[in-house]
């Protein structure tokens, strides 16, 4: 279908475009930004006056549920609350059950989701077997039937020769590699980040050295072994001066940051609010601030929400028999415009790290507007105000942020020219 997008502020940075003008969509791609191509005639018109045109978002980790937690979420509610939050395109960690370790289940995720229709989903595949970290997954067959990376989640290789050998055959084909890098025996029975607040809590720590030691661990393997590497789920300050330091020496490495340790610190957790309970856990205000000083330096080139949904009852327990994770998918866009409203970020750069930040560091051929890409975007007013879960599409209410007043509205969301979803 023939459309046109009229008057919006056009914020494209993967080209460094911003202006106000037009946007003229056919066949799912963008075929003109400014004036129409001519012959062109749009079926349908949209009125962009105030908004914001931009990349539609990309979020590297969004845990769909599907298949076997169907009490938690599902790959067409997961997806739908995502397209809410300004997503197109999202990739889905490969905890799930089955594991995410053979081309079937990668199969049926990816046809499940075309038949959702709401966002583009891009598999992370094991990189074990049953992410036991003891056998290597089948990652030929599993990029063959659509992974785009492979990670282990936090679920360590006990055996650092083997994650070496693993480091190794992923590089000789080329594959990208996720890490979320924490030391098993430093962060064994932890809830919460180790220091002040976990004391007065009586709560078990974690020390920010379970992050550091894997890291430094890690990157000296990317360095030997030449693979490029992704470090997810970045905690502390610490942790992303070693990645500064790395590719200040030239390792192809990259790295993203749940959106909520950019805004939440373990001071959180004083009321043993168990919605606060995540894993890795939130740290303390100047690790928030050396990872937004990360964010700002284009260090931490990608923020994505780590989208974990949980049925109500996983959240009622005693703080340490619930399940950690939070649902934010659906208010990635308003929650990442506080940054903005802070003054931390300006909107450009903030947009970069929601979609051409994200989509080079795995390298999805997503997260730009240009003439003849696919006309995936998201149409917001950043005037407006969300307040949060007003309309709640995720399965998951485990959210902190719920009731909160956010600036910024997703009006529209458009994946490959069609919208799914409008406020």
């Amino acid at each position: 279908m023939k459309l046109s997008i009229l008057g919006a502020r056009v914020i494209d940075p993967a080209s460094g475009l911003d202006q106000v003008t037009d946007i003229h969509i056919d066949a799912c791609k963008i075929v003109a930004l400014g004036a129409a191509p001519a012959g062109f005639t749009a079926v349908q018109t949209l009125d962009a006056q105030g908004l914001v045109a931009a990349p539609g978002l990309v979020d590297l980790n969004v845990a769909l549920r599907e298949p076997g937690y169907s009490r938690k979420g599902s790959i067409v509610s997961e997806t739908r609350a995502a397209a809410a939050g300004g997503v197109t395109s999202l990739c889905c960690p490969p905890q799930t059950k089955p594991v995410l370790d053979t081309s079937a289940v990668a199969e049926l995720i990816l046809d499940r989701a075309r038949e959702a229709g709401n966002t583009k989903v891009f598999p992370i595949g094991a990189l074990s077997k049953g992410l036991d970290g003891e056998q290597l997954a089948e990652l030929i067959a599993l990029r063959d039937a659509g992974c785009v990376a492979f990670g282990n989640g936090l679920n360590s290789f006990r055996n650092t020769r083997t994650l070496c050998r693993a480091l190794e055959y992923a590089a000789t084909f080329g594959l990208t590699v996720i890490f979320n890098s924490q030391d098993h025996d430093l962060a064994e029975g932890g809830l919460a980040h180790e220091g002040p607040t976990a004391s007065f809590l009586g709560l078990p720590g974690i020390p920010e050295t379970a992050e550091t030691v894997a890291l430094a661990r890690d990157l000296l393997l990317v360095e030997q072994s030449g693979v490029r590497a992704h470090f997810s789920q970045l905690t502390s300050a610490r942790g992303a001066a070693l990645i500064a330091q790395a590719q200040a020496r030239g390792l192809p490495v990259t790295a993203d940051v749940a959106l909520y340790q950019l805004i939440l610190t373990d001071e959180a957790l004083i009321d043993f609010n168990s919605v606060y309970h995540v894993q890795p856990p939130l740290r303390t205000r100047a690790d928030r601030d050396g990872l937004r000083e990360a964010v700002k330096s284009g260090v931490i080139s990608a923020i994505s929400s780590h989208h974990q949904p949980h049925e109500r009852d996983a959240k009622l327990a005693p703080f340490g028999a619930t399940e950690p994770g939070i649902s934010s998918v659906e208010l990635l866009l308003p929650l990442a415009m506080t940054l903005v409203e802070d003054g931390l970020l300006d909107l450009p750069t903030l947009l970069a790290r929601l979609s051409a930040g994200p989509a080079q560091a795995l390298q999805l051929p997503v997260g730009k507007l240009a003439v003849g890409a696919a006309a995936d975007l998201v149409l917001f007013d950043p005037a407006a105000s969300t307040v949060a879960g007003e309309a709640w599409r995720s399965k998951g209410d485990n959210c902190p942020f719920l009731g909160h007043s956010l600036p910024g509205v997703v009006r529209y969301t458009l994946m490959d020219g069609r919208v799914t979803h409008q406020a």
